[in-house]
């Protein structure tokens, strides 16, 4: 990094005057283990699906069958994702193992058994090392699943200590009513299962889901093959607090695309100690707010690659 460091401020522009473009250039740097980085070739997108039991409590204002019609239009090309992740040249692939097997409704039962969750989070870890071993240079988590938000905002209470109403949203767009009926089912899942004191795979077979432990072991596996992540919206980032705490290098792979909407997303965030680049009032999820921001990481790559330094330009250098 210090290399990196030391090529920003050779370049014909005054110290800092790119902004946060230039930390993210030193990041990737450090995180590739050279200056200047290397363009980003093979950019993934994996999005985890998965059908969640609280969908039939009221928490989201769409029902939970648009989920499998969801994964169908992602795969079909007609997503946001889809559409995104044309457009900036990111593949795509789709793991819904767990859609037409809801997970428990987290308030009153588990979310899944802890071998289920296990299994899971095993499965993404292999995700990350198929996408790594087939040339990936940077992944984004992406999520799909009517109810996810409400394991979203359970996971974060339970690793930050945030309070229910601290960390619920309107995801969908519930009403009012919808809210309040989200919060007490954060709430008593929370009580139910002792969220707070319990380890990390624990805590998700009881309030996550197995497409959320799957994301978890996706995130924990780019850690430990050193491989950059845009970080996505309020599901990824509950993801990623609870995969910190079992790969605690993670942060530092980690670049946030976006801040969502959700209280819980900036919890996260928080939590994880990241900045995010874009706030542009998001809430939908599917890896749409790191595909936004992806041209900026792009642009960092190539400032640092190839603008010219003082020296090479014959420009004059701070008087």
């Amino acid at each position: 990094m210090d290399a990196a460091f030391a090529r920003q401020a050779s370049l014909t522009k005054p110290p800092g005057a790119l902004g946060r473009l230039e930390g993210l250039s030193v990041w990737l740097c450090g995180v590739q283990g050279e200056c200047p980085p290397r363009p980003l070739r093979r950019r993934r997108l994996v999005v985890f699906a998965g059908d969640h039991g609280v969908a039939r409590l009221g928490v989201s204002a769409y029902p939970a069958e648009v989920t499998a019609q969801m994964v169908a239009n992602i795969a079909g090309g007609g997503a946001a994702s889809s559409v995104l992740a044309r457009l900036h040249d990111v593949g795509l692939r789709v793991a819904d193992d767990s859609v037409g097997r809801p997970s428990g409704a987290i308030s009153v039962e588990p979310a899944t058994t802890r071998a289920a969750a296990e299994a899971a989070f095993e499965r993404g870890l292999r995700i990350a090392d198929e996408e790594v071993d087939n040339g990936a240079d940077l992944l984004i988590a992406g999520d799909m699943g009517i109810g996810n938000s409400t394991a979203a905002a359970a996971l974060v209470c339970a690793v930050t200590g945030a309070e229910p109403q601290e960390t619920v949203g309107r995801g969908t767009g519930v009403d009012d009513a919808g809210w309040m009926r989200k919060v007490a089912v954060v709430r008593d899942a929370l009580r139910r299962s002792r969220a707070a004191t319990l380890a990390p795979l624990d805590l998700l077979a009881e309030v996550g889901g197995e497409d959320v432990a799957a994301m978890t072991g996706f995130l924990a596996g780019a850690a430990r093959r050193r491989t950059p992540v845009l970080l996505d919206g309020v599901v990824p980032g509950a993801a990623a607090v609870v995969a910190a705490a079992i790969a605690p290098r993670l942060p530092a792979y980690l670049v946030a695309g976006h801040r969502s909407t959700e209280p819980a997303h900036r919890r996260a965030l928080a939590h994880l100690g990241l900045e995010p680049l874009l706030d542009l009032s998001l809430r939908l999820g599917e890896g749409t707010g790191a595909l936004l921001a992806l041209p900026l990481l792009d642009a960092a790559v190539a400032v640092l690659r190839e603008m010219a330094t003082f020296g090479d330009a014959g420009v004059s250098g701070p008087a």
